[in-house]
This record gives C-alpha cells, structure tokens and sequence, in this order.
C-alpha cells in the first residue's frame, strides 16, 4: 500500500480530501498533517475580524473532513522535508515516510528584512495568530483609542484594515486610530486605478490614513521606523507585507525558485522530484507567474487531486495552467464591495451579497459528514 502525505491544511488540499473521501483509493493511505484542527477560507477572513461571520462559518472542520476521507490526522507541523529520503519531519521529532507528498503549507508576511518584526505586532498569517490577538484587543476595557498601524498597502492589508475599522465602530460606537503604510508608490499594486480610487475614498470616507513609499526598517514596542529614519507610533502593529515560505525548505533537497517557493511544473508536481507535489501560496509554477491569492489555490485544488490520484495509481498526469486574470472581491469592511476585473471596477451593496454567496457556497462543499 502506497502512502500519500498531504503537509498542510490549505485550500487545494481540502479538496483534495473531499475528493479521495468520495472515490478512495483502496491501495492507498493518506496521511494529513497540519497544526490547525480548523483551516480557515481566507475569503471569508475579512467578514470575520468584520464581525460578519462566526469563526465556524469561515472554518473547515479537518477532523471531520480527515475522517471523511478515512485519512489519519497528525495535527501538528510539518518542519522539515528530506525529499531524497522521502520523508517528512514533525514538529516532535518524529519522521514521516512517504510515497508521494503534497505540500501545501502556506506562507507569512517575510519579516526578515525587518529588525524586530519578529517579536513585535502580528502578522496576518498564521490566521490563527492574528485572530487571537484581534480577540484579545477587542477584550480590552474600553478606556482609550489604540492606535493601530498596519504596515502593507497590498488588498489584504487595505481590506483588514477597513475590517477592523468597522468592527471597532460597532462594538465601541468610536473609531479606532489607524494608517497603513505602503512600501510602494501606490496602495493596492496590480489593480487598475479605478479600484484604487474607490479603495482609498473608502479609506478616507471612515477616517484610516495611508502613505505609500514608507517601507518599513525596524519595530519597537512603540512603533515602527521607516527607512528614511522617521517614526511612526502605534499601539499594535499588523504585518500585511506580502509571502515567503518557510525557511526549512532550504534544506529539503527540493527546487525552490529564487524567492525560495516550491518550484513546480504545470501538472503541480515538483520539477526536481517527480513524487512530490504543491499547491497554494507555498509553489511557483515554472512559466506561469501569479499573484499569491486564495482564488488560485482553490483552483489547484481539483488538477492537485486528480495527479496525486494518477500518480498512486501510475497513470499520466493532466496539466493545469492558472488564468491569467483572476476577479478579486474586495469588501471596505461593511457589507459593502469593490469587483477588481481587467480595468473594471464595480461597487455597491449587491457586489458584498455576491461575493458572500461565492464563499458561502465554497464552505458548503466542505459541510461532509465525516463517516463513509
């Protein structure tokens, strides 16, 4: 029997759960491996720390989806890859073998460059990290304003933002004191202008400050530093500054791109081991360049599962070259949204029902039984 290692909770390999729970593969065992007994859709993240959504509705349950897939669930990290051995190792020491191996882990906000980023403030990724210390705020008594910065102008960084602004007004009946510092010379890089005019009139309309051409140099419990040596004070600082993968896979013995992502080729397998495959913020695909965004990931989520199967079973595999342009949905923090398509950008009410219909009805493909 041929073992499978699904490293990661993240968007494709959900699916790929769901989709070997519905058709097994009898001579196979897989294996899951992920800290988190819940992985959250990132679509819905906004609408959580908005107050929009319980932490339930934006959540997939991998114990049930794991059981569904008559997977064993290992819930802890994946902190080393020895692809030559083909094994993986876990957070306790313990090593891992496997016949194919999927990695799908995720990345965070790449603090490297930023003395004491490490320590100080939180970054949006792991999720859960910076919902707990979003809960823990809201916790406070209600004495004071705290000033919140949020270092990174990218449409994650502007949408929690706008978040976190509205969940602050209703639970506080105040405005919270906020600014987002962009690195580049514009907020929100890669869409077109339009969109990024009604992104910041949104910004201004509830009060939020922004500056574009502040990268960040140094965190101190007081604030940040930028590069031309002005500070910046703030109460807590979010990090929203892009991707980087993990460290460890320096040392695993596979392809990495330059920027140290899984370098894979267009069927998501590895272009240095043909038994190892990726998906999500964690790869790059050799030719195909994309913006590290969760509509991606979702869309690898089917092509992942049909070679993982194909490679089990010893058959070709199917190639899988990502869209061009993805629509991207982006809420201003009430139930109210911006469509960012091409050069289009659509705004309203009706933009928010839409784009909660989309992830709605994503969840619900993960809503399984957890029995066969």
């Amino acid at each position: 029997m041929k073992r499978l290692v699904l490293a990661g909770g993240g968007h494709a390999h959900v699916e790929v759960l769901r989709r070997f729970g519905e058709e097994p593969e009898d001579d196979a065992e897989v294996v899951l491996v992920s800290p988190e007994a819940g992985t959250p859709y990132s679509g819905m993240l906004p609408g959580l720390v908005a107050g929009h959504y319980t932490w339930d509705q934006c959540h997939i349950d991998l114990d049930v989806l794991a059981a569904f897939a008559r997977a064993r669930f290992y819930r802890t990290r994946v902190t080393d890859i020895a692809a030559d051995e083909r094994q993986v190792t876990l957070a306790d020491g313990s090593r891992l073998g496997y016949d194919v191996l999927s990695v799908d882990t995720g990345s965070t906000p790449p603090l490297d460059a930023i003395s004491g980023a490490d320590t100080v403030g939180t970054a949006v990724k792991p999720v859960s990290g910076f919902l707990d210390a979003w809960r823990a705020l809201l916790a406070r008594p209600p004495s004071g304003t705290p000033r919140i910065v949020v270092v990174g102008g990218g449409a994650g960084g502007v949408e929690i933002a706008l978040a976190m602004d509205h969940r602050w007004r209703t639970e506080r009946a105040r405005k919270p004191a906020m600014e987002i510092l962009a690195a580049g010379d514009t907020l929100l890089p890669g869409h077109a202008r339009r969109v990024v005019s009604r992104l910041t009139r949104a910004l201004d309309s509830r009060g939020i400050g922004w500056r574009t051409g502040c990268a960040a140099d140094s965190a101190t419990a007081s604030g940040v530093r930028l590069a031309d040596g002005s500070e910046v004070p703030a109460d807590w600082l979010v990090w929203a500054t892009g991707a980087r993968p993990a460290s460890w896979l320096r040392a695993s013995g596979l392809a990495l791109d330059e920027r140290g992502f899984v370098s894979v080729d267009t069927c998501l397998r590895s272009v240095s081991h043909e038994e190892v495959f990726g998906a999500g913020d964690v790869i790059s695909i050799q030719g195909h360049p994309r913006p590290r965004s969760g509509v991606f990931a979702v869309r690898q989520g089917p092509p992942l599962a049909e070679n993982l199967r194909r490679t089990l079973r010893g058959a070709p595999l199917v190639r899988h070259v990502p869209q061009r342009v993805a629509l991207s949905l982006i809420s201003t923090g009430d139930r109210h949204a911006i469509a960012s398509w091409r050069g289009l950008a659509l705004e309203g009410d009706w933009v928010w029902r839409w784009k909660d219909w989309i992830d709605r009805r994503f969840m619900a493909r993960y809503a399984v039984s957890g029995t066969r």
